[in-house]
């Protein structure tokens, strides 16, 4: 049940382990540090502004009304054709036609030049050249000198330095370098290449804005977007809508706000983004940082991460896990749930690592771990699984219950088989526990207790070195207890049916003494390991998530060892135990048999042992 444990994040052992490291890095590239400004002449050089957002295109006016207007100046052209009478306001212009307005020189092989109007009409090998970097191309363009602004149709192409845009139908804006498409346009750059229905691009800033059915390819993946901005030069797109992200058929990425290095693929990703693997898994969180190339990501706040291979279910408000090397880290109110059995367990720990143990999967949770199914139960410090023995260590004063029943000591090893306990190994101060009722529980203590658990439920236990007991015999007619049995032994093994002691057997030079019920009270009810640690019990899902201060157990035992004086060390003066286990091993009682090998103590009041 706990091996699911290593099939959750992954990430590097403990000391590789550099918890948000990738958010910082992610976080710095977007606001890198503004380098000083360069000096020359000991004066500074003056930055320019940005530029405003472009304003309404405007409709065509004469230059004189425009006081920020510039003539439009014919420089070339074979042949000129002007008839005042007929096309007063029209000049036909034919072979190597040039025109310059301000910094930018138009060419073309044929034109209607309006020079009232201040804008011309330019038809076939259409090229306008702006400064040495700039240069757009068309069968037809429309430009009006006033507004400074060129319409362009047909086999439209504009290269600035290395990014080139293609489209059928383009404005381009001079006032404000901003070119515009609306009839489906591409944008390509050295990294990616990128198609919408809408789309702008700044000559200036290189900012690009898409507009429905964007798609970005790079060679390493695929982007669909319904909204999304992008830089030519930084290479990073900026996720603004709906936004899917394909990486060669092995992760999807859903997001519809972040941020995304396409030159290294890192990114950001905001507002419950989900990062989907081929093997099953599915990371959610409010915030995802995730570094694509090396394959790590960190994630932060409500995390889910969700495996529909190994059915469970991960929960944390950080996560972070490393795809290649299959190990990981989740902090901050963990918590896994494996649902791949009918019975789900759900478990919980300060910090929850997973790594590899050669070439088996390894688990290992750290403070307050605590665990609940239905059928069973735990808590400790530390926890450590491995599937090379598939064993579970538990450290740091565990302890596990099982129904009424509850195991205690300074270290447990829990043996499991297809995700279920088998057997329990509790070594040092080893203690078992099973509530009779309010007041009465029936106790087994000793070096090492080895328990053996069938379905969920516990059926024998084994308690080996120092043996003690004190238990609570049933009458089968009436269910009441007959007594208080207390015993010491080398060995002792206690059976179970049905969830209650069946029977009890002990070794050779045994020691015990049944008392009446009544006849001792406090501390001497209980061995001096016992403890009851009920309210520390997760009795639902939730309780895993509950912590406790930790303080040193309270154990309210004070019944010593049998077998010395004859009598027990709480009992009251003048009273007699109402039975006694010789040290030889026998036992006397009647319908019972001698045996020199072993003492077996059964339930009924016929069984009850006579002096």
């Amino acid at each position: 049940m706990f091996g699911v444990l290593c099939l959750f994040i992954g990430i590097l052992h403990a000391q590789q382990i550099k918890p948000r490291q990738l958010r910082n890095e992610v976080l710095q590239s977007q606001n890198p540090v503004q380098k000083s400004p360069a000096k020359k002449n000991g004066k500074k050089v003056r930055t320019l502004k940005p530029m405003p957002a472009p304003k309404p295109l405007a409709p065509i006016v004469n230059p004189l009304s425009n006081r920020k207007a510039t003539i439009v100046l014919l420089e070339n052209t074979e042949e000129l054709i002007y008839n005042e009478q007929l096309n007063p306001d029209i000049q036909v212009l034919k072979g190597n036609v040039r025109f310059r307005h301000d910094n930018a020189l138009l060419y073309c092989d044929s034109a209607y030049f309006y020079k009232n109007a201040n804008s011309l009409d330019a038809f076939s090998n259409v090229k306008i050249v702006q400064g040495d970097t700039l240069f757009v191309f068309g069968d037809y363009l429309y430009y009006d000198g006033n507004q400074k602004l060129a319409r362009l149709r047909h086999n439209v192409r504009m290269e600035n330095r290395k990014t080139t845009l293609t489209t059928d139908s383009m404005n381009y804006d001079r006032n404000t370098n901003l070119a515009y498409y609306f009839t489906g346009g591409k944008i390509a750059d050295s990294e990616n290449t990128l198609t919408s229905i809408w789309g702008q691009y700044s000559t200036t800033t290189n900012d690009a804005l898409f507009k429905n059915k964007v798609k970005l390819v790079n060679k390493n993946f695929t982007m669909d977007s319904d909204t999304l901005k992008y830089n030519t030069t930084t290479k990073i797109a900026n996720i603004v809508g709906p936004t899917h992200v394909n990486y060669k058929d092995e992760t999807d990425i859903y997001s519809n706000l972040g941020w995304y290095n396409t030159a290294n693929e890192q990114m950001m990703l905001l507002n419950r983004s989900n990062v989907i693997h081929k093997d099953g898994k599915t990371l959610t969180g409010d915030t995802i940082f995730y570094d694509k190339a090396k394959n790590f990501g960190e994630a932060f706040i409500n995390v889910i991460l969700n495996d529909t291979v190994q059915k469970s279910t991960l929960h944390g408000d950080y996560v972070y896990y490393n795809e290649d090397t299959d190990t990981g880290l989740a902090t901050d109110s963990a918590m896994l749930i494996d649902w791949s059995t009918k019975d789900t367990l759900w478990m919980h720990a300060d910090t929850l690592r997973t790594f590899k143990d050669s070439i088996y999967n390894a688990a290992k949770g750290l403070n307050n771990v605590r665990f609940y199914r239905y059928d069973l139960q735990g808590i400790a410090d530390s926890l450590l699984y491995s599937a090379r023995d598939s064993v579970i260590n538990m450290h740091g004063e565990p302890v596990l219950w099982a129904e009424e029943n509850q195991l205690s000591g300074e270290f447990i090893q829990a043996f499991t088989k297809n995700q279920k306990v088998e057997k329990v190994h509790i070594q040092r101060e080893a203690m078992a526990a099973q509530k009779v009722d309010s007041l009465y529980f029936n106790q087994l203590s000793g070096k090492e207790i080895i328990a053996y658990i069938d379905s969920g439920q516990l059926k024998r236990v084994n308690v080996n070195g120092n043996a003690e007991t004190i238990y609570f015999p049933i009458d089968d007619k009436d269910s009441t207890i007959i007594g208080i049995n207390k015993t010491e032994s080398s060995f002792v093994v206690m059976h179970l049916k049905n969830k209650k002691v069946e029977r009890i057997v002990m070794t050779a030079s045994s020691t015990g003494i049944m008392y009446p019920l009544p006849q001792l009270t406090g501390g001497d009810l209980y061995l001096k390991n016992f403890f009851w640690l009920h309210n520390q019990r997760p009795t639902k899902s939730s309780d895993v998530l509950i912590t406790y201060t930790k303080a040193p157990r309270e154990k309210i035992g004070t019944s010593s060892l049998m077998g010395k004086g004859g009598g027990s060390s709480g009992s009251a003066p003048g009273n007699k135990p109402a039975g006694k286990i010789n040290e030889s091993g026998s036992t006397y009682s009647s319908g019972s048999s001698r045996s020199s090998s072993t003492n077996t103590l059964n339930t009924g009041r016929q069984k009850t042992l006579q002096r």
